[in-house]
């Protein structure tokens, strides 16, 4: 950062008020600031006296002169150079990322910022606002808008309190100031170095701040000097060699301020005598030089400066080496083209002549060429550029885009031998060379370039010309054609008839049926082939299977798309006709007869009508014989082929006529029927028509007496379905179908036993749920009609009766909600059972309904009652823990096994505690087998109902306990049965519903215990034997991998053979299915690599990289130093430019890390002559480089800026009070400090009291009478 000009509050308040510190304060010294007394700062209001008081004399005191208070508001403005700037993109200045930064800035500080760009693209910043908000502001710009560098400064470690201030605030306050980040160790880090982070301004100047306070609270004797700054570089010396023999010869320390420090003060630390030695010797080289020097002032062009200045201003220490003469050079940002030089005067004369020999040392000039003409002067990869460079290394040739001018820069002689070589090259260029542009559409872009590039490679190789094409973002549709002359005439016919040719393109689709798409286009597409081949103009898209589209897109010429259209429609008519289907149905016995030998009546039948014929295979129980073509050829293979089946056999063909009504009951279900009658008749054909087509001729085909046969069963059973087929529907109540149906089906039963008709109830989903349909012979359908009217009749009549119930089976009755009822009145006709109320001591039940329900209903009843009185009760000792699964999900098992054996299923009462305490071990979240089982009460499930189903419920109950099977597992294998947090195991249990107990690891046992039902536990035991299998087979091929060899290879080459972002190791890895360790860093043995993996593989992955080591050791490496400044612009973004030179010169550049200890040092490797040539390179771009890194940097260090020396007069400004922070506004003889008197403590009630209370004072005080 360069220039500073700071406005500071003081300076501010002089200007404003005209006065000087001395006029106000008398003999109060100058360094020291004037305090004012209480009444001068707050002079009292004039008070309203009697008539004849002087009301004047008190108001005298707001006339006295006083101390103006200090304004608030400062501004500061400093300086970016290009090559700090973080944001270099000129285009957009003013809107892109740097105005978005300053606008962040300002909502986040309060300060006021303004931007501006200088001629040399530096970046001028003003800061307007109060200080805290400016530092802050400052801070924040130079920490995102200035490139940060960073280092170290190393004090005392107990040194570091007097750095941090108390609470921070000299940290804080340094840190504002110089605009960096300071890190100071925490105290337990035994490290004393503090690292610096900021620009290479703030570096400097936060290390001198802090090296001074350092010297300050060091024991030995400081010694501070104000001497002219512009007699530093004699006291320094040429390249600071003077102050560091002084140092040397003294012992002390001496801290020269930078160039860019607006500070005069040497500093010198040390044991006394050595710093008064110092500072002798200073003095008397200043006064030395005061007494000798004299200046002159010569004028010399502003473009020139940096060439006087030379690299990293190595150019005025070797004048001031040579000559004894210091050059002060005029700042970057100020207009002045004089530059002054001190010095004696017999020695003025030749440093002049040195500074004019070093402002003509350089020269710029221009040579006018055609911007098209460049990249052909800079030629392929650089190649005519880099020979005149190479020849003059010195000359900087420079391509401005879009400018019809070359800028050379270098010696003057060397320039204008670059010039003369480059005008030959244009002169050249432009006899042979030229161009034309064309305007087509952006459409047609992408198709002139081709596929991969195709059309547009193929003209500029057929032509040798060039041809850019814009880029669709461009919006373009310019076409510039650049090469020879008569090249560019020819590519340019060619793309005008391109275009042209696509500008009569048309698109066409056509509706092709999928199923068509691949016979058009062929076995390995050769019929689409031959159609590509014959319209060779037109391009056919036929559309991906797997999106079932029937769009076929052609797209060419219009007349030659239009006679493509009409060829594929064509085909596609052909493959419609033919693909006519019909089958034939001939006996099996005389298939081999219509193949004929060697197939040839089949080949004759197929070529002769033109069709294609599929036959069963001999293994298949058809006997039907498929026929595709055309409809016409189809039939009269059909006859061929019966033509052969009547002449192998009498066979005989008859139609019979039966109502298309009664097909689908003659044909059966899925052809039960119609089957039955062609196998009883000797496998006769018998053919019903299509379903839908109105016929009612049925064909029958075979031998002619089975033939007779089957026509009379087909007619006897056409006639009964016909006489059966009487059907009537009949009326009933829902609630009385179940009666009607009875118990199990019983009672329609009857009826159809007795009646011989089929009676069909509605089910739940039909709308007519009252229809009740009888189907049959009609005699029989009117038999059923009757006996179910007289039933329902019946029902219709109401009736109500009573019987006698033991009141202990109420409750079996009426529990449950009242279920057993509910199913009585489902099941008989909606008949009511009332039961007298609980507590009446009655035995009378009620009966209401129908009067056959009534009856059945009781008979039930007591039938019910019979079970309870001949009920027994059995006991079944299972193991609690068993009980859950015999229940199964909500009951479904117990529920199952009640309502099929009758009985009532009780289970006691869990009991947690005694599970608790003889629960077996549990693995895996599963309770472990038990050896022997010893019934306990909550152990005992109770079965009541009669005795012979007790015992079937036992059965079914005792078939639901889980066994338990052991299964041979070895140890080592158990932890891959679990898996992952169990995964494994639960996964098992939950497909084969069992349980699988693992013992525990420290057991180490080779057995797995499956428990469950019986067929489960056996197919989780194979599954499990299964899983064993694939688990000793995952270890053997384990074994195989795991072979290992070990190969040495110098730590050197590890980089290479990883590769960048490990793609090269990465790459042998996955060739070769190995594993490839590397050493740790920790590790002794550095040079070892492990392979590991199959045998055949880790030699063949040994091979490679013993392949790649013997490439690497013919490379070699070579360090240059380039100036750390210029590694950014070489890497370029992202890496793009460094990537683009290794690419170029195939070799690898590596760059010094952040921190490293020589942070200038770059290594470049590869094959000798690579590496000569990338460092020649490397080295250019440095000069070329540091040319305008330094141009800034440099003329900063020499400028002083009236601004720094408090407008050049006083030293003013920040170093005055530069110790502490602000002491604030302090007043003298203030009210509060008289004896007896102090300020008011806020916090009190009584010195400010809350609205509305009331507090007495309890004394005068020096502020007046208190009012409430």
């Amino acid at each position: 950062m360069s220039s500073v000009a700071v406005l500071t509050p003081e300076s501010f308040a002089e200007h404003r008020s005209g006065l000087k510190d001395q006029d106000l304060t008398g003999c109060v010294p100058e360094d020291e600031a004037y305090i004012p007394t209480y009444l001068e700062a707050f002079p009292p209001l004039p008070e309203k006296g009697a008539p004849g008081e002087k009301a004047g004399e008190p108001a005298a005191a707001w006339g006295s002169k006083i101390r103006p208070i200090k304004a608030s508001v400062i501004t500061q403005v400093f300086h970016v150079p290009l090559e700090e700037r973080r944001y270099k993109d000129n285009s957009q200045f003013g809107e892109g990322e740097e105005a978005k930064v300053c606008l962040d800035i300002m909502q986040r500080t309060g300060a006021h910022i303004e931007l501006s760009l200088a001629k040399d693209q530096g970046l001028s910043i003003m800061v307007t606002g109060k200080l805290d908000s400016v530092m802050k502001a400052r801070k924040e710009i130079v920490a995102r808008l200035q490139t940060q560098a960073s280092a170290t400064v190393a004090i005392p470690k107990e040194h570091h309190r007097f750095v941090i201030g108390k609470n921070g605030e000299k940290l804080q306050e340094l840190e504002l100031k110089t605009a960096t980040k300071i890190a100071i160790p925490r105290p337990d880090d035994p490290s004393a170095n503090i690292r610096i982070t900021g620009t290479k301004e703030g570096i400097e100047k936060a290390r001198h701040e802090i090296l001074l306070i350092s010297a300050e609270q060091d024991k030995r004797a400081v010694e501070r000097l104000s001497l002219e700054k512009a007699f530093h570089p004699f006291i320094a010396g040429a390249h600071n060699r003077l102050v560091q023999e002084l140092s040397q010869e003294t012992g002390a320390r001496i801290s020269i301020p930078p160039p860019s420090l607006p500070k005069d003060e040497i500093v010198i630390t040390g044991e006394k005598e050595a710093v008064a030695l110092a500072l002798s010797r200073i003095r008397a080289i200043y006064d030395d030089k005061k007494r000798k020097t004299t200046t002159i002032s010569v004028e010399v062009k502003k473009s020139q400066h940096k060439y006087i200045i030379g690299p990293k201003g190595n150019t005025l220490q070797e004048i001031l080496e040579a000559t004894g003469v210091s050059v002060e050079m005029p700042p970057l940002d100020s207009g002045s083209e004089t530059i002054i030089l001190r010095g004696e005067p017999d020695k003025l004369g030749p440093a002049l002549t040195q500074v004019y020999a070093k402002a003509k040392s350089v020269m710029v000039m221009e040579v006018t060429a055609p911007a098209w003409l460049h990249r052909f002067i800079i030629g392929k990869k650089g190649q005519n550029i880099g020979r005149i460079t190479q020849q003059l290394p010195r000359v900087h040739i420079e391509f401005t885009d879009g400018e019809e001018r070359i800028s050379l820069e270098g010696p003057t002689e060397e320039v204008e031998q670059a010039q003369a070589q480059i005008q030959e090259i244009i002169k050249d260029l432009l006899v042979r060379m030229d161009y034309t542009e064309v305007i087509i559409d952006q459409r047609f872009h992408r198709h002139l370039i081709g596929k991969n590039g195709a059309n547009i490679n193929r003209i500029k190789e057929q032509y040798k010309v060039s041809v850019r094409i814009p880029q669709d973002s461009e919006r373009s549709g310019l076409v510039r054609i650049e090469g020879d002359p008569k090249g560019v005439q020819l590519a340019r016919r060619e793309l005008i008839e391109m275009v042209q040719r696509m500008e009569n393109e048309r698109t066409k689709d056509l509706i092709v049926d999928q199923k068509f798409h691949r016979t058009i286009i062929g076995q390995k597409g050769e019929k689409i082939k031959e159609v590509r081949d014959k319209f060779p103009e037109v391009i056919i898209n036929f559309p991906d299977p797997s999106q079932k589209s029937d769009i076929v897109q052609l797209r060419g010429p219009k007349n030659e798309v239009e006679k493509c259209a009409k060829f594929l429609q064509k085909i596609i008519a052909d493959l419609i006709e033919n693909s006519f289907s019909l089958s034939v149905p001939i006996f099996k016995q005389f298939h081999k007869n219509i193949i004929g030998k060697g197939g040839a009546n089949i080949k004759k039948i197929r070529e002769e009508t033109n069709t294609k014929i599929d036959l069963p295979t001999e293994n298949s129980n058809s006997e039907m014989i498929v026929i595709t073509g055309k409809k016409s050829n189809c039939e009269a293979a059909r006859e061929r082929i019966l033509a052969i089946q009547r002449e192998l056999a009498n066979i005989k063909e008859m139609e019979v006529t039966i109502p298309a009504k009664l097909h689908n009951s003659l044909i059966g279900s899925k052809g039960c029927l119609v089957r039955s009658i062609m196998e009883d008749c000797g496998g006769v054909h018998i053919h019903f028509p299509s379903e839908g087509s109105g016929s009612d001729k049925v064909t029958i085909r075979g031998p002619a007496g089975e033939v007779e046969k089957a026509k009379k069963q087909l007619l006897q059973l056409a006639e009964e379905k016909q006489v059966n087929n009487f059907t009537v529907e009949l009326q009933a109540k829902p609630e009385y179908h179940k009666f009607l149906i009875g118990r199990g089906g019983a009672n329609i039963r009857r009826v159809r036993d007795r009646t011989g008709a089929r009676i069909i109830f509605p089910s739940p989903d039909d709308t007519e749920q009252e229809l009740i349909t009888i189907v049959g012979k009609e005699e029989a359908v009117r038999q059923a009609q009757k006996e179910l009217e007289s039933l329902v009749k019946n029902l219709d009549d109401v009736v109500e009766d009573s019987m006698v119930v033991d009141v202990r089976h109420h409750r079996h009755f009426v529990c449950r909600r009242g279920q057993v009822l509910r199913e009585l009145a489902e099941e008989y006709g909606g008949v009511a059972v009332s039961f007298p109320r609980t507590g009446a001591n009655s035995q009378r039940v009620t009966l209401k309904g129908a009067k056959d329900c009534v009856e059945a209903a009781k008979k039930r009843i007591q039938e019910i009652i019979e079970d309870l009185e001949s009920q027994v009760s059995v006991e079944v000792a299972i193991p609690q823990r068993y009980h859950r699964a015999i229940m199964g999900p909500k009951g479904c098992r117990i529920q199952h096994i009640t309502r099929e054996h009758e009985v009532q299923i009780k289970f006691p009462e869990r009991d947690d505690s005694a599970a608790g305490q003889d629960a077996p071990p549990q693995e895996n979240g599963e309770v472990s087998p038990e050896a022997e089982f010893i019934p306990r009460k909550c152990d005992i499930i109770t079965i009541a109902g009669r005795a012979e189903r007790c015992e079937l419920a036992k059965a079914a109950l005792l078939a639901l306990v889980p066994i338990t099977e052991d299964v041979e597992v070895s140890y080592e294998l158990h932890r891959y049965i679990i898996g992952q947090k169990g995964s494994g195991i639960r996964k098992m249990m939950e497909e084969y519903e069992v349980n699988i107990w693992v013992p525990q690891p420290e057991k180490q046992l080779d057995v797995i215990k499956v428990t469950g039902l019986a067929a489960n536990a056996e197919r989780a035991k194979q599954g499990l034997l299964e899983r064993v299998k694939e688990l000793q087979a995952e270890q053997e091929d384990r074994a195989l991998r795991s072979f290992k060899v070990t190969m040495s290879v110098d730590p050197k080459f590890h980089p290479k053979i990883i590769g960048r972002k490990g793609a090269v190791i990465s790459q042998i890895r996955k060739d070769h299915d190995v594993s490839i360790q590397f050493p740790d860093k920790g590790d002794e043995q550095q040079d070892l690599i492990v392979i590991s993996g199959y045998e055949r593989n880790v030699e063949e992955a040994r091979q490679a990289i013993q392949q790649l080591v013997a490439e690497l050791q013919d490379m070699v490496s070579h360090d240059v130093h380039l100036d750390p400044r210029t590694h950014a612009r070489i890497i370029g973004a992202r890496g793009k430019a460094i990537r683009k030179l290794m690419e170029e010169f195939k070799v690898d550049i590596r760059f010094p890390q952040p921190g490293s200890d020589e942070p200038d040092k770059v290594t470049v490797t590869g094959l000798p002559e690579t590496v000569d040539n990338a460092i020649d390179h490397l080295l250019n771009l440095e000069e070329e480089y540091m040319l305008s890194v330094t141009e800034t940097e440099t003329l900063a260090a020499y400028m002083k800026p009236p601004s720094r020396y408090g407008g050049g007069g006083g030293a003013g400004g920040l170093d005055d009070g530069s110790g502490g922070p602000a002491k604030g506004f302090v007043v003298r003889d203030a009210p509060w400090n008289a004896a007896g008197n102090k300020a008011p403590d806020m916090s009190s009630a009584e010195d400010f009291p809350t609205f509305g209370t009331g507090v007495a004072p309890k004394q005068a005080s020096a502020w007046g009478p208190k009012k409430f």
